[in-house]
């Protein structure tokens, strides 16, 4: 099976910094190892090998390398849960508005609702 222009090899090495090459362009990629106290052959060789394979996105350590978590303050998590209970999707307005008036990117304020609902969500579903 050929790989077309843009594979998912190309986008996710591209993605990481890897791939500068145009596609079609071939490049060698090292095997994968295992420690030398597992065996290769091992059901844990196995699944080593498969959980770092390239262009899975497995990323083992969470978060992206240069970010930490946020620690909202108090207050503004006073004004988060206030305005998550006046309206639970926010608009682009109200979005600009907390973003400066908390301090927060606008991105940091969306995503706080996102995981503001889907928390909500959970509470919903475990209270049935």
């Amino acid at each position: 099976m050929e790989k077309g222009l843009f594979s998912v090899e190309w986008l996710a090495q591209s993605s990481r910094g890897g791939a500068r090459e145009m596609p079609g362009e071939s490049r060698p990629v090292p095997p994968l190892q295992t420690p030398p106290s597992v065996p290769a052959d091992s059901p844990l060789g196995r699944e080593a090998a498969e959980s770092c394979s390239p262009g899975l996105g497995a990323v083992s350590g969470g978060a992206a390398p240069g970010r930490s978590r946020t620690k909202f303050s108090a207050a503004q998590l006073q004004e988060l849960e206030r305005s998550f209970r006046e309206q639970r999707y926010i608009g682009a307005g109200e979005k600009r508005r907390l973003a400066a008036v908390l301090n927060l990117s606008q991105s940091q304020i969306k995503t706080w609702f996102q995981n503001r609902r889907m928390k909500f969500k959970r509470q919903t579903q475990d209270a049935r």
